[in-house]
C-alpha cells in the first residue's frame, strides 16, 4: 500500500535534478532537495510526537519551508491543517480546541501568545518563519532524510480546511488522500501542464488554491514554479518572461491592468492564466482579452471540494461563466428542496458528485448528512444555471438569496447590471430587513474616483432593465467592499453596516 497523496504529487519526479521552486532571492530547490526536506520534516514531526492521522496545524507565513511542512505532515501520515495568517487568537483558539492537533506550528512572532493556549489544550508547539527561523526548523535540519513513507489510502485524510464561518460555527472540511490527488491529476490534464511550464505562484497557500490546486499541478506535472511570498502587481511584471502560466484570483488580474506596464508584448510567450477563488468580472475579462489577447480561463472550486468546473482550455473561454463540469465530476443544478434536477436556463442549488468530494464536516455528522443528497450528490449552497451551451452560471450564494415582497431576487443579475453603468468599479447587491417586504434591495457601490454619481442616477439607469422589486431601493457608494484573503466580497459585513436601513 502506498501513500497515495504523496507518491501521485512527488513521489517519482522525472528530473530529480530540475528547480521546481525559483525563490525571489535567487535561490532554487530541486525535486531531488524536495524530496529530502520532506524526510526529514516527517522524522521531525515523528520526534514531536506526531503519529499517522494527528493532525498538524500551521499559522505560519509563506515559505518554500511551508511546503516541505504540508508535504512531509503527508508523508508521515499525518493531516495537515492550514489556518490564515489573518486570523486572530480568538480564532486560532477555537479551531485547536476544535481541531485537536497533536502539534501546532506558530510564527515565532506569536509563540509567546500561541504559547498559553497550546499548553491549556495539551498541543505542542514549534514555530516556523518566513526565513526558515524557528525551533521547527532547528529540528528539521538535524533529522535524517531517510524516512519509511507512511501507507495511506484513498479514504485516509491528508488536510484539513476550516470554511469561513459566515453563518455560524466555522466547519473543518475532511479532504482525503483521493479527494486530492485525483483532482490534482485532472487539473494538470485540462489545462495541459506539462515540464515545459514555469507557474507564478503568489497565491497565499493556507487555502486551497495556492496549497493544492497551484502547487500540485506544478509537481505532478515536472513543472518549476516562481514561489513568491506574496502577490505584488510590479514584481509579477518583472517576472511574467520567465513564466508560461499564472494563477490568481480577479484582483491579481485587475491590479494588473491598473499597471500601464502590463501590455499584449509582455504577455505574448504566455501560455495561460487561470482565476478563481472569487467571481471574475465578465468585464475584467473582457479587458484582459482586449489589452493581452489572453482569455482567462475561469474555474469553479470550494473548499469542500476543491475544483469542480472550468473553462475548456481549447474552446470559447465564456466571460461570466465557470465552464463544464471536470472529467468525472457531476454537476447539476436542483430544486434547493426536494433535490429534483432543474431544466436548463432555470436558477437552483449546484450540485456535484464525484472523487474530488470531501469525507465531510470534522466532527459533525448531522450537519454532514444535512448536506448530501441520498444518491451522494454534495448541496454546495451555490446558485447556478446552465445555459443552452451547457456552460454553468454561478448567480451568488444560497444565503445571499434576497426573498423581497415573496419574490425571489438574485444579486448577480442586478450586480451586471450595476457593473455596467460608465464610472462603476463594482457592487456588491445584498437584502436587508424591510418591514413590508421581508427584504429590501440595497446595492453597494463603488465607482472610479473621477465619477460622481448619485443614488437617483444608479437606481434611473436600472428603471427600464430590472423587473420593479429587484431594484435597488437604497444605494450606498463606498470607496471599496470588504474582502477576505481570498478576494471574496463579505456580503455579511455589509449586511450588518447597513442593517437599519428600513428600520
Amino acid at each position: 500500500m502506498s501513500n497515495i497523496l504523496f507518491d501521485t504529487v512527488l513521489g517519482s519526479p522525472r528530473e530529480p535534478d530540475k528547480v521546481c521552486m525559483a525563490l525571489p532571492n535567487g535561490d532554487g530547490i530541486t525535486y531531488a532537495q524536495l524530496i529530502e526536506e520532506t524526510g526529514r520534516v516527517a522524522n521531525a514531526l515523528t520526534a514531536l510526537g506526531v503519529k499517522p492521522g494527528d493532525r498538524v496545524a500551521a499559522q505560519v507565513e509563506k515559505s518554500a519551508e511551508v511546503i516541505a511542512l504540508y508535504l512531509g505532515a503527508v508523508r508521515a501520515g499525518a493531516v495537515f491543517l492550514p489556518l490564515n495568517t489573518a486570523y486572530t487568537p480568538a480564532e486560532i483558539g477555537y479551531f485547536l480546541e476544535d481541531a485537536t492537533p497533536s502539534l501546532f506550528v506558530c510564527s515565532p512572532g506569536s509563540a509567546v501568545e500561541a504559547s498559553g493556549l497550546a499548553a491549556r489544550l495539551g498541543i505542542a508547539q514549534v514555530t516556523l518563519g518566513a526565513d526558515g527561523s524557528g525551533t521547527l526548523m532547528e529540528a528539521v535540519r538535524a533529522a535524517s532524510p531517510e524516512f519509511a513513507t507512511v501507507p495511506r489510502g484513498g479514504n485516509d485524510l491528508a488536510a484539513m480546511l476550516y470554511t469561513s464561518g459566515t453563518t455560524g460555527r466555522a466547519k473543518g472540511a475532511m479532504l482525503s488522500h483521493t479527494n486530492l490527488a485525483s483532482n490534482s491529476l485532472t487539473l494538470a490534464d485540462a489545462w495541459r501542464f506539462t515540464a515545459d511550464d514555469v507557474l507564478l505562484h503568489a497565491l497565499p497557500i493556507f487555502h486551497t488554491h495556492g496549497l493544492f490546486v497551484a502547487t500540485h499541478v506544478v509537481l505532478i506535472s515536472g513543472a518549476s514554479m516562481l514561489f513568491l511570498p506574496r502577490f505584488d502587481a510590479g514584481q509579477v511584471i518583472d517576472l511574467l518572461p520567465r513564466a508560461t502560466a499564472m494563477m490568481g484570483v480577479p484582483t491579481f488580474y485587475t491590479r494588473l491592468l491598473d499597471h500601464g506596464d502590463f501590455t499584449a508584448h509582455l504577455t505574448r510567450h504566455m501560455r495561460v492564466f487561470i482565476s478563481g477563488s472569487a467571481p471574475l468580472l465578465a468585464e475584467t475579462h473582457r479587458a484582459f482579452q482586449e489589452r493581452t489577447g489572453h482569455a482567462i480561463i475561469e474555474r469553479y472550486g470550494m473548499t469542500e471540494t476543491t475544483m469542480n468546473s472550468s473553462n475548456p482550455y481549447d474552446g470559447d473561454r465564456r466571460a461570466g461563466t465557470v465552464g463544464f463540469p471536470l472529467a468525472g465530476i457531476e454537476m447539476r443544478v436542483a430544486d434547493p428542496e426536494s433535490g429534483a434536477p432543474l431544466p436548463q436556463g432555470e436558477i437552483g442549488v449546484i450540485e456535484v458528485r464525484g472523487p474530488n468530494v470531501f469525507q465531510g464536516y470534522w466532527q459533525m455528522p448531522e450537519k454532514t448528512a444535512a448536506e448530501f443528497r441520498p444518491d451522494g450528490f454534495f448541496i454546495t449552497g451555490d446558485l447556478g444555471k446552465i445555459d443552452e451551451q451547457g456552460y454553468f452560471h454561478i448567480v451568488g450564494r444560497g444565503k445571499d438569496l434576497i426573498i423581497s415582497g415573496g419574490f425571489n431576487v438574485y444579486p448577480k443579475e442586478i450586480e451586471t447590471e450595476i457593473d455596467g453603468i460608465d464610472g462603476v468599479v463594482e457592487s456588491a447587491v445584498i437584502g436587508l430587513p424591510h418591514a413590508d417586504f421581508g427584504e429590501g434591495v440595497a446595492a453597494v457601490v463603488v465607482t472610479r474616483p473621477d465619477v460622481q454619481l448619485s443614488e437617483a442616477d444608479v437606481q434611473a439607469q436600472l428603471a427600464d432593465k430590472l423587473a420593479k422589486f429587484k431594484q435597488p431601493k437604497r444605494v450606498f457608494f463606498v470607496p471599496d467592499l470588504p474582502r477576505n484573503t481570498m478576494g471574496k466580497v463579505q456580503k455579511n459585513e455589509l449586511r450588518a453596516r447597513y442593517a437599519d436601513t428600513f428600520r
